[in-house]
C-alpha cells in the first residue's frame, strides 16, 4: 500500500507540476501578486496530494504570527519548502543560486521575490542578498530562510550558516524558528510513509540581540523536535 501511495503521488503531483511550473513565466508577466498566487496554487496541489495520496497529516504546534516576521525553518525534505509557501502566506524565500540559475524557472523565482544567496559569495554578492531581503521587508512580506543551509536527516543539527546572522541584523524583524519532523516520514531516499508530521512555531525572538544569543535561540527552536 505504501508503494502504491508513492506511485499515485508521483503520477498526480509531478504530472500536474509540469504544466503549472511551465506556465509560471506567464503569470510572472503580470507582476508579483500574480506569480505569488500561481506559486500558491502549486503548493495547494502539493498539500492535497500529500494529505490524500501519501496519507500524511499535519499537526501544528505553537502560535503562527499574524504580522510579517523573519522565519527560520528546519529543512528535512521537499515538503516544508512547498507547505510553508502557502501556510506562511507567500513569504519571500532565501534561495540557493543554483536554483535561481535554472532557465525560465529561475527567472520566475526572481519575479516571485526570491532572495538569492551564493554560498561562495564575496562581499558584494552578500550585500546584494541583503538589499533583496530589505526590499521584501519594505513590501510587507515575511521572509523565510533555511539557515542550516541544506537538507538534513532527522537528528542532525548542523550550525547555522553565516548569512543568517547578517539578515537577522539588517532586517531587524521579529524572528520565529520553525521545527519539523517530516524527515521521519519523508526520507531523502526510500518511500514516503503515511503518518502525522509536526510543524512547531517557536517563541518569537526579538531583533537586536547579540549574534550568539540570537543564533542559539533560533537553533534551539528549529531543533526542538529532534530526538
Amino acid at each position: 500500500m505504501v508503494l502504491l501511495r508513492n506511485i499515485a503521488f508521483s503520477i498526480v503531483f509531478w504530472g500536474l507540476s509540469v504544466p503549472i511550473v511551465a506556465t509560471a513565466p506567464i503569470s510572472a508577466l503580470f507582476g508579483r501578486r500574480a506569480i505569488v498566487r500561481h506559486a500558491t496554487a502549486w503548493t495547494l496541489v502539493h498539500r492535497w496530494a500529500v494529505r490524500h495520496l501519501l496519507g500524511i497529516r499535519v499537526k501544528v504546534e505553537g502560535v503562527q504570527p499574524t504580522t510579517p516576521v523573519f522565519y527560520a525553518a528546519k529543512h528535512q525534505s521537499m515538503w516544508e519548502t512547498l507547505e510553508l509557501q502557502c501556510r506562511l502566506g507567500g513569504p519571500a524565500m532565501v534561495l540557493k543560486r543554483e536554483l535561481a540559475n535554472i532557465p525560465v524557472w529561475g527567472w520566475s523565482a526572481r519575479c516571485y521575490g526570491a532572495i538569492v544567496v551564493d554560498r561562495e559569495a564575496a562581499g558584494a554578492a552578500m550585500r546584494g542578498m541583503m538589499r533583496e531581503a530589505e526590499a521584501a521587508r519594505l513590501e510587507g512580506r515575511s521572509i523565510l530562510i533555511f539557515p542550516e543551509g541544506t537538507r538534513v536527516a532527522p537528528g542532525e543539527q548542523p550550525p547555522l550558516k553565516p548569512g543568517f546572522a547578517g539578515l537577522y541584523r539588517i532586517l531587524a524583524m521579529p524572528t520565529v524558528p520553525i521545527a519539523t519532523d517530516i524527515g521521519l516520514l519523508w526520507p531523502r531516499r526510500g518511500l514516503k510513509r503515511p503518518g502525522v508530521v509536526t510543524l512547531r512555531f517557536g517563541d518569537v525572538i526579538p531583533p537586536g540581540l547579540p549574534r550568539r544569543v540570537a543564533e542559539a535561540a533560533i537553533h534551539a527552536g528549529m531543533n526542538a523536535l529532534e530526538r
